[in-house]
């Protein structure tokens, strides 16, 4: 917000990506194996520390069911050196990112969350002065918790439950953020009724991170961005250019006589 103001204010044009917190909206119809792997990869890959970073997940009914599988292959996941081709999830950027990180965990359980995968206290071999978290999940969490209304930009995936599409749109759009959104789902009315209310700038159909591709434009809405022209795409070329308008007339010299004057606005009509 300070860089938008700041440089607006010097008659500067500004695109100013903002905070996020991404959720995804699972049916019980959905696929698990599709919802298991899209979820994992999607809530910790690179750490977490990525704006499109899948952090929420919101099960609808029965899809609760698929929770387990997503603890079970979130703990397999292999913690360490980033440049290993072997290594799933590198450490996070600083030690005050990890202190964060932790501060939130901690501060979601306290505030009633239950935690089903601990990635806290972790010992990574050569690197045991590291700045690692491995993946954590937290289940039963609802709106005012900490570790739900922050951005915590780590391993950290929150797990709520609706009773129906329309109680998890309500939770989607009931949060300040716009940035990226997804559904999985086999129904294409489900889909349908998701991507046309949900107030969300990216959304994604059974793809849990839905950046766009380059010659579209990376649309984050509400308070996940600050300006009149997104990042890349037709919006991203228009932000860089200036616009010239030519406006021509070519008369025939030869047959320009006689002494009139028009004072109304040209047309290049005929009378």
């Amino acid at each position: 917000e300070y860089i938008h103001e700041r440089g607006t204010r010097n008659m500067k044009r500004v695109q100013s990506n903002m905070g996020a917190k991404n959720h995804a909206v699972v049916m019980p119809d959905a696929n698990e194996e599709v919802v298991v792997n899209a979820i994992v990869g999607a809530a910790f890959g690179a750490a977490g520390q990525r704006c499109m970073a899948l952090s929420t997940v919101i099960f609808v009914g029965e899809a609760i069911k698929m929770l387990p599988e997503i603890v079970r292959r979130s703990k397999a996941l292999i913690i360490g050196f980033g440049m290993n081709e072997k290594v799933d999830i590198g450490p996070l950027i600083s030690k005050e990112a990890k202190l964060r990180v932790e501060k939130l965990i901690r501060a979601g359980e306290e505030f009633g969350a239950e935690v089903l995968l601990d990635g806290r206290n972790l010992a990574v071999e050569n690197f045991e002065n590291g700045n690692f978290v491995g993946p954590t999940i937290l289940s039963n969490v609802v709106k005012g918790n900490p570790a739900y209304e922050k951005e915590i930009f780590g391993p950290v995936l929150c797990c709520s439950t609706a009773k129906t599409l329309n109680d998890a749109i309500e939770f989607v759009n009931s949060n300040p953020f716009g940035n990226g959104t997804a559904i999985f789902t086999r129904s294409g009315a489900s889909a349908r009724k998701f991507q046309n209310e949900v107030e969300v700038g990216q959304v994604g159909i059974n793809v849990a991170i839905p950046v766009p591709l380059p010659m579209f434009s990376f649309t984050g809405n509400k308070g996940s961005f600050i300006g009149n022209a997104h990042f890349y795409g037709k919006q991203g070329v228009s932000f860089y250019t200036q616009t010239k308008t030519i406006t021509s007339n070519w008369l025939d010299q030869e047959k320009c006589t006689g002494d009139e004057v028009s004072t109304i606005m040209p047309t290049y009509g005929k009378k």
